[in-house]
């Protein structure tokens, strides 16, 4: 029967579903294996929050599982198009994806540590940056000694590489 004999009360509405992080079209979605395990540690907790649904309202039910399905269609895609990286075959001494990297900012004496990750594991309060961001692409290639310079609207900021390890 098409929707538009059913009565307005019956229609449900469409899940919004929150995208995942941004990738850009045609970028490799590179994660390390701590990424990789954090999506698929993901996906079990959506197929299990979903197979424990237990709601007397049938209609709430399907929403919830509507919307829990819908995030695992995305999450899935994400972990089918990703590619773990080893870290260990990663180059010594040279920024590359997954590397730790301590940053001295500047004239400032304090130091800083990012680690470069997919865009899915990056957390700036975690000092995970994505491989994406300006940060990362200016660092990328970068050995220990090295200058980094971001350019800003109003400024330049200079970074200087002290240590790298994976």
């Amino acid at each position: 029967m098409s929707r538009g004999f059913v009565k307005e009360d019956d229609q449900e509405e469409i899940p919004m579903v929150p995208p995942r992080a941004d990738l850009p079209e045609g970028v490799t979605n590179y994660v390390t294996q701590v990424g990789m395990d954090e999506l698929l540690a993901e996906k079990e907790n959506l197929i299990n929050e979903r197979d424990g649904i237990d709601t007397t309202n049938e209609k709430e039910k399907r929403i919830t599982t509507n919307y829990i399905n819908a995030k695992l269609q995305l999450l899935t895609n994400r972990i089918a198009t990703s590619k773990t990286i080893n870290l260990s075959k990663q180059p010594v001494g040279e920024i590359r994806f997954g590397a730790l990297v301590t940053l001295k900012t500047g004239n400032k004496t304090t130091v800083q540590r990012y680690q470069i990750v997919g865009v899915d594991e990056a957390d700036i309060s975690k000092g995970k940056i994505a491989f994406i961001s300006p940060i990362a692409r200016i660092l990328t290639e970068k050995k220990v000694g090295d200058i980094a310079i971001l350019k800003l609207a109003k400024e330049d900021r200079i970074f200087k590489i002290i240590e790298i390890t994976y």
